[in-house]
């Protein structure tokens, strides 16, 4: 499939013949959501914890004794069922990553950019440069272009200034073509990428 290829003014400066087994593939949800939910999980912290009845501070005296109180026989105050005791299967510190199979993933990235192809929403530039690290020269760039939430992929080294200036737009990203995934792909409105990127990319996926 072919696609033209335009620069950051606008003007067509060629065009780009698409490999359609990257690109033209069958949107498949289910395995979007395999992959979107593995990178989420992977990148949880696990950081939440509870304490358990050896950590609670407290003494480890018997509250009564044993019998002929008429109430309910007790070992230790720090027991959940006391006001400021323990927690019983509560959250303890963990990771939240699972495997998931190399194909799926690679056949997942592929799956995303033929979403985006099929949408229309797939953009050819010619490179992702700026003569000036200017937030707000780009941002005007940009808006003449009607890309409001974007994310740009460029070939292996991605241009300072470039990145610099866009670092501070809201729904503007900037990855390498090594950085691409399907979370960051499916969350933004439209995709461009670089001449550079689509040939790292098909290169890495077919």
């Amino acid at each position: 499939m072919k696609l033209t290829v335009r620069n950051l003014d606008n003007q067509e400066v060629g065009d780009i013949e698409l490999a359609a087994e990257v690109f033209g593939l069958p949107v498949r949800r289910d395995i979007l959501a395999r992959v979107v939910n593995w990178q989420l999980a992977k990148r949880r912290a696990g950081t939440h914890k509870t304490k358990g009845v050896s950590e609670i501070r407290g003494t480890t005296k018997k509250p009564y004794k044993q019998k002929g109180t008429g109430r309910a026989r007790q070992g230790s105050l720090r027991s959940p069922q006391f006001r400021g005791g323990a927690r019983i299967f509560g959250p303890v510190v963990r990771s939240h990553a699972f495997s998931l199979q190399k194909k799926v993933r690679k056949l997942g990235l592929r799956t995303a950019l033929s979403a985006k192809q099929g949408e229309g929403k797939l953009i050819v530039i010619e490179a992702a440069r700026c003569e000036e690290a200017k937030t707000k020269a780009l941002r005007a760039q940009l808006e003449r272009l009607g890309w409001d939430s974007v994310l740009i992929i460029d070939g292996p080294v991605v241009d300072e200034r470039f990145a610099r200036a866009a670092r501070n737009l809201p729904k503007v990203d900037v990855l390498p073509q090594q950085g691409a995934n399907v979370y960051d792909i499916l969350r933004r409105d439209t995709l461009v990428l670089t001449r550079a990127a689509v040939e790292h990319l098909e290169a890495r996926l077919r």
